[in-house]
């Protein structure tokens, strides 16, 4: 816990040190493309094709509309994008207080919802460093990832995919990165983040982060979203865990927190 109070320590300092770093870097694009988003066509990010029945053994919410998962999912994706559109934001982090609470696929499927919005496209990241999951959900084989990125020089469009659904692409992760509290703070990883969120007007970017309680990954971040959402877990979060992560994040701003795993949803809908 103390490491974790020197992580909040330290980021609420991060943002200033990293502004006055940039003063002597190469200055990020600031577009302000609109995307047509009727009309994509994806040239330059690799398209996989993967069945509905494939992505629905993987709990992945993508074929029936009439599912009441997915209506679920419409409600949660509505309430974020009012609190997103009304303090013009477009950037969320999502995390747990703890492994097991569900977070990745809670912002694989919100993603997915926000991108059938048709106002929006959605970029998915994998900033998990230590355990990025993401990929797996879609795909067996092993894709380069974000840390290709970071550590190797890869390009974005040598990673990025997009897995057969309209208006979202998907930054995965690939192997772990020890270091990686620094990473997400290095100028590097700061520049990529700030052209994802400034590339086009009507994109939401949502970064899969790590459990605010295992590492101090999430804080170290923190300076570079707009916004953070918090899921938990019925049954398996701890109230002190929860009061915990709440005063970690009581400076930043939080938009809602997400009970995953209810047993009374599932008893509703037939699914858990």
């Amino acid at each position: 816990m103390e490491k974790l109070k020197k992580a909040l320590d330290r980021a609420r300092d991060q943002k200033n040190t990293t502004l006055k770093d940039a003063r002597h870097t190469k200055p990020v694009s600031q577009s302000s493309d609109y995307l047509d988003l009727t009309q994509i066509n994806y040239t330059h990010t690799k398209s996989i094709t993967i069945p509905n029945e494939i992505l629905r053994e993987k709990r992945i919410l993508s074929g029936n509309t009439n599912d009441p998962i997915i209506d679920q999912y419409k409600v949660l994706r509505t309430h974020v994008l009012q609190r997103l559109k009304s303090n013009k934001w477009n950037s969320l982090a999502i995390t747990s207080p703890d492994e097991g609470c569900g977070k990745t696929l809670t912002a694989i499927n919100l993603a997915i919802s926000i991108a059938r919005e048709v106002n929006h496209s959605v970029i998915l990241v994998d900033m998990d460093l230590r355990r990025p999951s993401i990929q797996r959900y879609f795909i067996d084989e092993q894709l380069p990832g974000i840390s290709d990125y970071i550590t190797e020089d890869k390009e974005l469009s040598e990673i990025l995919f997009n897995p057969g659904l309209d208006r979202i692409v998907i930054l995965p992760g690939n192997k772990p990165i020890e270091n990686s509290s620094e990473m997400l703070s290095s100028p590097k990883v700061v520049r990529l983040v700030n052209e994802l969120k400034n590339r086009y007007q009507n994109r939401i970017v949502i970064f899969d982060m790590p459990p605010l309680l295992s590492c101090d990954d999430m804080m170290a971040f923190s300076p570079y979203v707009d916004a953070v959402m918090l899921v938990v877990s019925e049954g398996g979060t701890q109230k002190k865990e929860l009061a915990r992560s709440y005063e970690l994040l009581e400076r930043l701003n939080v938009i809602g927190t997400v009970l995953n795993k209810s047993k009374i949803a599932s008893l509703r809908s037939g699914y858990y």
